[in-house]
């Protein structure tokens, strides 16, 4: 999680901060300020920005390791999910009204010896294989229905592999858990 605690509070304030940079890009004009006084946009930070479009994914953006200040990292990945994810077509003036935005903070991925340690709806899960990598945020498999194993086939897929190539000796697992805000 981020090195300050965010509070419900400043949790709603970012995701009004993202809507207004991703209505700035659509409507041509300067990108709104930071908010002030929400001392964890200074620091380093990691964030996924989801989007949905009557109930349906619409987009989703992340870094899952800081690299920049959270508020950079919120800016850059409103933008990237609205227009940038490859999966859709940017998002446009009509549906933006209609899309909801959900803001996952994330906090650091820590290896873990075997999928068995994963927990489906409280971890985050990367799997690492042949040099390829995929992600699922925590609250994926609760809103799909997915149990562990099921949730392991689908990322191994979003990978680019078979379904059950996470049972390879090779593969290596990542969870991490995030602060959702929406």
């Amino acid at each position: 999680m981020p090195e300050f605690p965010i509070s419900p509070a400043e949790g709603r304030a970012l995701c009004i901060f993202a809507r207004a940079v991703i209505g700035a890009e659509l409507a041509g004009t300067a990108p709104p300020a930071l908010p002030e006084n929400i001392p964890a946009l200074d620091a380093p930070g990691s964030c996924f920005v989801t989007l949905q479009l009557d109930g349906g994914l619409r987009g989703c953006i992340g870094s899952v390791e800081p690299f920049e200040t959270l508020g950079a990292n919120l800016r850059r990945n409103a933008l990237n999910a609205a227009f940038g994810d490859p999966r859709f077509q940017p998002l446009s003036a009509d549906e933006f009204p209609r899309t909801e935005l959900e803001l996952s903070i994330m906090g650091p991925p820590e290896p873990i010896p075997g999928p068995e340690h994963f927990v489906p709806g409280e971890h985050g899960i990367i799997l690492s294989l042949f040099g390829r990598r995929a992600l699922f945020l925590p609250q994926v498999a609760t809103e799909q229905g997915w149990d562990r194993e099921t949730t392991l086939d689908f990322l191994a897929r979003k990978a680019g592999f078979q379904s059950n190539a996470w049972k390879s000796k090779d593969a290596a697992f990542f969870v991490f858990k995030t602060e959702i805000f929406r």
